[in-house]
This record gives structure tokens, sequence and C-alpha cells, in this order.
């Protein structure tokens, strides 16, 4: 039975390789600035990245589904976890506030349909609705982000989907520099076990730390200089047990000294181009 959170042990999760998302060197020229990727990423070495982050996924147990390839896709869809959320029911399927990533959650619906996942349910426009603004923390409690990505509608929509047993509760999130910039949920909380998350405090709303100290969180605190660099993004394969991207000293010293096993990953041009950590380049379908 597969458990609804975010630190339970990976049993199936879902990725898009470069050579699906990003294709090739000319599409990647032609949208890395409209979709504001920091910069352009080199396909060879993002297929060496990604190999490397793949084998992580492989190695801690999961069953990794490659999604496809598919021509109505931008290079954003390297990052999955946007288009899909997944609930005791089945999966739903969202519409994101970034327009031309829509065409996605189809696709990617269809894949998980191929597994043996079924639909249950729709954001509809003018709801918004993006995967990065939700977690899990048990199968009655969740999250979700109301920002740039996800509006009260699609925020209405989703606790229709999920029903009162579902305590959901609603975050604020700061104003990004650029609208077209992603400020997601899971850019300033990561979950690592029934008892402890990473987060960023400076854009944590009081009400919310008082929710999750209230259902027995404890916390370790991203630095200030390295929540820039995505340091608060970071999967959880199994009960403290996480991938993150390297070169983050202080995030790394501070799980462990919470007793976590850290695994890293290089990720310049699969995740820190494109703004999208171990969270975003997964979509994970079985926990437990």
């Amino acid at each position: 039975m597969s458990q609804f959170n975010e630190y339970s042990a990976l049993g199936q999760v879902a990725v898009r390789a470069p050579k699906n998302a990003f294709v090739s060197q000319q599409k990647l020229a032609k949208e890395w600035e409209p979709l504001r990727f920091h910069d352009m990423p080199d396909m060879e070495e993002a297929r060496r990245e990604f190999d490397q982050f793949r084998k992580i996924l492989v190695d801690c147990g999961a069953e990794v589904i490659d999604l496809p390839v598919a021509d109505e896709l931008t290079i954003d869809s390297i990052y999955p976890r946007d288009s899909i959320l997944i609930c005791p029911k089945g999966l739903i399927i969202c519409t994101m506030g970034r327009a031309t990533r829509t065409p996605e959650a189809r696709i990617n619906a269809g894949c998980y349909e191929s597994y043996g996942h079924h639909i249950i349910g729709e954001i509809v426009s003018p709801g918004t609705l993006e995967g990065g603004d939700f977690i899990w923390i048990d199968e009655n409690h969740a999250a979700v982000g109301l920002g740039p990505r996800t509006n009260r509608e699609g925020i209405r929509q989703l606790q229709a989907i999920l029903g009162d047993e579902v305590d959901l509760h609603v975050v604020d999130l700061p104003e990004p520099d650029h609208p077209d910039d992603v400020l997601h949920l899971m850019s300033i909380i990561s979950p690592l076990d029934k008892d402890l998350a990473l987060i960023y405090k400076a854009f944590m709303p009081d009400r919310f730390i008082q929710w999750l100290e209230n259902l027995g969180l404890e916390f370790v605190e991203v630095p200030e200089e390295e929540y820039l660099p995505m340091g608060c993004n970071v999967l959880a394969f199994g009960p403290r047990q996480v991938v993150m991207l390297e070169n983050l000293p202080g995030v790394k010293a501070g799980l462990e000294s919470a007793g976590c096993l850290v695994t890293t990953y290089k990720g310049l041009e699969i995740s820190r181009k494109g703004e999208g950590g171990p969270t975003c380049l997964t979509r994970p379908l079985i926990r437990g």
C-alpha cells in the first residue's frame, strides 16, 4: 500500500531524460531564454549528469519510469513533478501556471496510466496548480503554496478532490522577482522524515511553522548563502536518506547532524541552469 508523504522509501518514480526533454542543442538554444533558464545547458554534459542522478534512484531500489519525448513539450518537461499530483484516490492532472507547460500533464498521465495508475480528478481553468506547490506530510495532512503558479481556484478544486479527510494547509508564498520566475512551496521546505523537514525559514510564514510543529516536526535550516543555489531542494528516497545538489556544505552538514544519509549529484546543467533540483526532476508515484 502506497504511503502519502515525501519521505517513505521510493517504490516507483518517473523522470524525463535530457534526450526526451532537451532533445537537442538546437532546441535548447531556441528555448532557454524565453523559459528563463539562467544559461543554456550543454546537451552532452546534461546527459552525463542525468545518468548519474538516475543511477542514484535505481540504486535506492526504485522502479524508474522514463517519460517519453513529444513534439508539444518544452525543455521545462525535464521537471515532471509539476504536471501531476498523486493522492490516495489516484492521479490529479494539473493546469499549470506556465501555459507553455500545459501539454505535459496529459502526456505524462498517459504514461502513468500504462503502468496501472488512474486519473481521478483534474484542476481546470481558471484554476491553476503545480506539483511543486504541494507536499504530503502524512495521509491526512498536506500543504499547498498559494503563489504565482498555484491560485485560489486551483486550491479550491484540489480540496474538493482530496475531500474533508485531508487537512490542506494553504501557505502564502512571497512574490518572485519576476512574474515568470518560479517560487514553489518546495523551494522553501523539503520533508525528510515523519518528524523532520529542511526549511528556508526566511520565507516560511509563522502560521505554517506552527502548523508543522503541532504535527511533531523539527527543522534543519538552510543557510542564507545556500538558498539561491537551491539548498532547500532535497529529495528523500527513504526516511533521512536524501539526494541533493553538490557544493552546498552548510546544508549537507546540517542534514548529517540530524542523522541523514546524504548523496550528492553535480546538476549544473539539469538543475541549476533551469532551477529544478532533485524534487523537480522526479515524480514519485509509489512510496513505502
